[in-house]
């Protein structure tokens, strides 16, 4: 299922990141965050259109564009998919890399929950090292009070150096703020000095061998040393950015090739494969977060962050972790399967019994054969199948869904499951596409199920033209 110009009101931006600006001098902000932050919800409320916002990872599939206007400037807002990161390993931390880094907008605006800060700093950091021009909008502030958690903004935002905004989306007073905010970063007098994530030695010191060759070939288009950490782990869905951007030229210059073998020869006597080095950028990330986050955010309720220290250790650690996903799986796919047999069978009665009043009506009528088996052994039939087949299931399976979302527990099978993905050049986010699919599975149960119910009451009529006595 797909969203349409038409349906949504928007442009939608093609391959080649065109951004449709309503006056030269508007300026583009790319609007980026975790799934489930309440981004699109800032994105409506800032250019005042009728997005779809919902809580399924993956919704915005595409950079949708909307216009906004500040006492001092016109913007253009991007809201780029929902990721949880810009490492590249699905489409949608492609679509927002790419954007980021060679969409060129006037400033990045990274949307974080206020209720999990600290998680919500790995897309931050990494955004960061991509554009200085970056605003930290913190949302669900009224849901962090509500929950009694406190953050020092202002600390945070001399940490990071760069602004740091606390909004509340539904409420567009709180929004002023931001947009004030973005008046003075995209002003050319603005100067951010954002932290940086350090990194190992090995890494450090190999990122510092090729940085300088790397400002200089690319004449400070792109940040150096984040293109650096890019070309020593060989991504390679970058590659093929870069050779759009900088041309293939700059990927076979000689002197630049050299200086990468040498730095990734350099590199590999202490992290030999992607994994190890995808380890240590994770750990170099989290510990920087952990630091920035330090006296941030204080907990009234203590055993608020206890529980969910708790809940990480239990359904995330490789003892217990898949145990735990694969029962909370079964168990709904049990109640699912199980809970569904009642209300199809009550909504199959009433269907099938208006269907035989339908028929009695008909026959008052004296309706011809013909009419009767087109209009209820045919269209009211099928209806009556689906209906009574299909919405007993999805009626159980997403609500459940829906509330292991709001406990946060989808992205930690999201994450349980990103490294058996890989194998599968997928990642850990398609996990509910997944369960989607066994869902599909259970639809087909009931389906055939049901066809064996009407076999047994020797139901089958042509419905159409002709009744077979």
């Amino acid at each position: 299922m797909g969203l349409t110009n038409q349906s949504i009101g928007m442009h939608t931006l093609d391959s080649d990141l065109v951004v449709v600006k309503k006056h030269p001098s508007d300026k583009v902000i790319a609007l980026a965050g975790n799934p489930n932050v309440g981004k699109s919800t800032i994105f409506n409320a800032l250019t005042g259109m009728n997005q779809h916002t919902g809580n399924w990872p993956g919704k915005t599939v595409s950079n949708a564009q909307g216009h906004c206007e500040s006492e001092k400037n016109s913007y253009i807002m991007v809201d780029i998919p929902g990721t949880y990161s810009l490492m590249a390993h699905s489409a949608e931390e492609e679509i927002a890399r790419n954007f980021i880094c060679f969409g060129e907008p006037d400033a990045v605006v990274v949307v974080c929950d206020a209720t999990c800060l600290e998680r919500n700093m790995n897309l931050v950091l990494q955004t960061m090292e991509i554009s200085s021009r970056v605003i930290v909008c913190v949302n669900l502030m009224d849901e962090a009070r509500r929950k009694k958690i406190r953050l020092n903004l202002p600390l945070l935002s001399r940490r990071l150096g760069v602004p740091v905004i606390g909004t509340s989306a539904r409420k567009k007073s709180s929004l002023d703020a931001l947009l004030h905010a973005l008046d003075q970063i995209t002003s050319p007098a603005c100067e951010t000095h954002p932290a940086r994530i350090h990194y190992p030695k090995t890494i450090e010191h190999a990122v510092r061998m090729i940085e300088p060759l790397i400002e200089e070939k690319t004449g400070g288009r792109l940040n150096s040393r984040w293109l650096s950490l890019r070309l020593l782990c060989q991504d390679s869905s970058l590659l093929r950015e870069l050779s759009g951007c900088l041309g293939n030229d700059f990927l076979r210059d000689p002197e630049l090739l050299r200086g990468i073998t040498l730095a990734r020869k350099q590199l590999s006597r202490d992290i030999s494969s992607r994994e190890q080095w995808d380890d240590a950028v994770a750990g170099a990330i989290v510990s920087t977060a952990e630091k920035l986050c330090k006296d941030v955010i204080t907990y009234e309720n203590t055993s608020y962050r206890k529980l969910d220290f708790t809940a990480d250790r239990l359904l995330t650690s490789r003892m217990t972790g898949f145990p735990v996903m694969l029962l909370m799986l079964a168990l709904i796919f049990w109640i699912t399967i199980y809970g569904a047999n009642y209300p199809s069978a009550l909504l199959s009665d009433g269907l099938f019994f208006i269907q035989d009043r339908l028929t009695d009506l008909f026959q008052w009528l004296h309706a011809p054969d013909w009419l009767h088996g087109l209009l209820v052994l045919g269209l009211y039939r099928v209806l009556a199948w689906v209906v009574s087949v299909m919405l007993p299931p999805m009626a159980i399976f997403f609500p459940l869904f829906t509330l292991l979302e709001d406990a946060g527990y989808l992205p930690r099978i999201a994450y349980n499951l990103d490294k058996p993905f890989h194998c599968c050049h997928a990642c850990g986010k398609q996990a509910l596409t997944m369960c989607m699919g066994f869902l599909s599975a259970i639809a087909l149960r009931f389906f055939f199920g049901f066809f064996s119910f009407v076999e047994s009451r020797r139901l089958y009529e042509f419905p159409l033209f002709c009744q077979f006595k």
